[in-house]
């Protein structure tokens, strides 16, 4: 039921899952009730007093039953163990990190490259094909195919000065320079910095580039949004953030949105040199606005109308000839436009964004060698401490790590609300807050169990490992109702509660150590999956193998060991007949 709850990239990933485990599990509930029964009685053939157990079954339990009778015995001990296990573990979680979904390897790298806006689209595609070549040099590259500027539909806006290169790699198992994704890109940046210099140089995947340009409106892992009027005081601390997180560790094309460097013509009427010679002001604008192009009526030929527009012949464009350009007084006379006006050449936006009705400036940064969550972390440090911001101006902090904090909140939210839900069904079911409470011990050993296996592989804490906590607490109560359940029924034929923990545990054996068994097993396929989209499997299938080994002793031993302490105030069958 958490994960149903999961919005966005999260919850389309994981909702289907979700739905899936549960249709499963109600259909197996019907079968059990149902279809089992059926197929039992034509299947199983057992003779009364003659039941056997396996050889193997048979060898665990004559190890098992020794140690069980030690923990059933000394059950202060077998807390202070678990319980100092559980907070060993707990002391370990920071070192865990923290991200929102592991990369998925596409095969393929997305290569970004940045100019100065005043570029030229010919110089631009100059330098783009110097970047081609030496791309095409590096062994483990088949294709690449570039793009300058954004499409005639601009559902993609990019300028002149802005080329996505597209990189298509050989298999992995075929590269012979480098082993990894990471030392080829740094193969690439290095030979892109000696032989294309002049550039800005991103590096992402494809797929990953659209989806967080789509979802998150950046095209990096982390995007430190600066909100403010003045664009030179925004470019100014912009450019001031940009340093601070480029230093951080981690960071990788550290890098403030590019909103100033365009060149302007600015063309300032003097009204007084008007005045002089009796022209009006807009007769020099109009003159003004046919360097671009001025429409002046509609040229018709049959159904079809097209704009008829005045536009002073190229040459005259450059500056030094845009004085020359003539302006008619009243009597006639021409006037050069330098005689009217001041002309000169500036550096005015480039852009200018806006979100929530505020001017806005993007510093972007991708995170490699390490956990995002840790990586901003620091650097919300490092920036509250070395930028001063006037007032006014405000920081928002987005990427990816926008979408971990959304999901994050939601799941700390629901968990609990799943949990207590589950805890109220346990005490519907057992009469007692007390067995309840007992199975509940469970989840929190299995959880441990989880970090230590996410550690031991060297995987942060993803919405995806938050899913495999959640399947993993619903495996670990699951056992834990079997084993009580038994527990209590020996109660009730009239055993004391230590007899029934140590009844409960050797009959009861086999069950608690098939079913998590069973389910690890199913798991392992998904933890050592290489195929694609394995990244995201991965983390989920580890956390609930290594939960369930020591949810699985847990049951075996501790509950046990505990039960005297949480069973229900009982009484023996025996009495209520007489």
């Amino acid at each position: 039921l958490p994960i149903l709850s999961l919005t966005g990239v999260e919850g389309k990933m994981f909702r289907p899952m979700a739905l899936t485990v549960i249709f499963a599990i109600a259909a197996s509930l019907l079968l059990s009730l149902t279809v089992m029964p059926v197929l039992a009685s034509f299947f199983i053939r057992v003779t009364p007093g003659h039941e056997e157990e396996t050889r193997f079954i048979r060898w665990l339990k004559a190890r098992y039953e020794p140690v069980l009778r030690k923990a059933v015995a000394r059950p202060k001990l077998t807390a202070i163990i678990a319980g100092a296990f559980f907070v060993a573990t707990a002391a370990l979680t920071p070192l865990l990190g923290a991200e929102f979904i592991p990369r998925l390897d596409e095969g393929s790298l997305a290569v970004q490259a940045w100019r100065l806006p005043s570029v030229s689209l010919e110089d631009s595609l100059r330098s783009t094909t110097a970047i081609e070549t030496v791309l095409k040099r590096i062994p483990e590259v088949v294709t690449v195919v570039s793009r300058t500027g954004r499409p005639e539909i601009a559902t993609d806006p990019m300028g002149a000065e802005t080329s996505d290169i597209l990189v298509m790699l050989q298999p992995q198992s075929e590269w012979k320079s480098v082993r990894t994704k990471q030392e080829l890109i740094d193969k690439i940046d290095t030979a892109l910095g000696q032989e294309v210099p002049g550039n800005a140089i991103s590096y992402s995947q494809p797929i990953e580039l659209r989806v967080q340009e789509l979802i998150a409106g950046v095209r990096s892992d982390v995007a430190v949004l600066l909100f403010g009027e003045d664009l030179d005081v925004l470019k100014s601390k912009a450019d001031e953030i940009s340093r601070v997180v480029s230093r951080v560790r981690g960071a990788a094309d550290t890098k403030a949105e590019q909103i100033a460097g365009l060149p302007m013509l600015r063309v300032s009427v003097d009204r007084t040199r008007l005045a002089r010679y009796g022209i009006n002001a807009e007769s020099v604008l109009d003159a003004i606005s046919a360097l671009g192009g001025r429409s002046v009526g509609e040229v018709f030929e049959g159904a079809r109308r097209y704009d008829l527009q005045v536009r002073i012949p190229g040459g005259a464009g450059a500056l030094d000839r845009v004085g020359e350009i003539p302006i008619a007084d009243p009597a006639g006379r021409l006037i050069p436009l330098a005689q009217l006006a001041n002309i000169s050449q500036e550096e005015g936006p480039n852009q200018i964004s806006r979100e929530n009705l505020q001017r806005r400036i993007a510093i972007e940064s991708n995170v490699r060698g390490r956990d995002l969550a840790g990586f901003v972390a620091d650097a919300q440090a490092a920036v509250a401490r070395d930028v001063q911001l006037p007032a006014g101006y405000r920081l928002e902090w987005g990427g990816q790590f926008e979408n971990f904090q959304r999901a994050s909140q939601r799941l700390m939210l629901v968990v609990p609300l799943a949990l207590a839900l589950i805890f109220l069904v346990l005490f519907v079911t057992f009469g007692h807050w007390k067995p309840a409470l007992l199975i509940f011990t469970n989840v929190p050993v299995a959880a441990a169990g989880g970090i230590v296996a996410l550690l031991l592989r060297g995987m942060p804490f993803s919405i995806s490992a938050g899913v495999g906590f959640i399947a993993l607490a619903g495996v670990a109560v699951m056992n834990g109702v079997v084993l009580v359940s038994y527990m209590i029924e020996q109660q009730h034929a009239g055993a004391t509660a230590e007899e029934a923990a140590l009844r409960g545990g050797i009959d009861r054996m086999r069950a608690m150590i098939m079913a998590p068994l069973v389910a690890a097993l199913g798991f392992v396929p998904m933890a050592l999956a290489t195929s694609a989209g394995a990244e995201v499997q991965q983390p989920l299938a580890t956390v609930v193998i290594g939960g369930l080994l020591p949810a699985t002793l847990l049951t075996l031993l501790v509950v046990p060991a505990l039960y005297r302490w949480f069973a229900p105030p009982t009484v023996p069958e025996s009495q209520h007949v007489a």
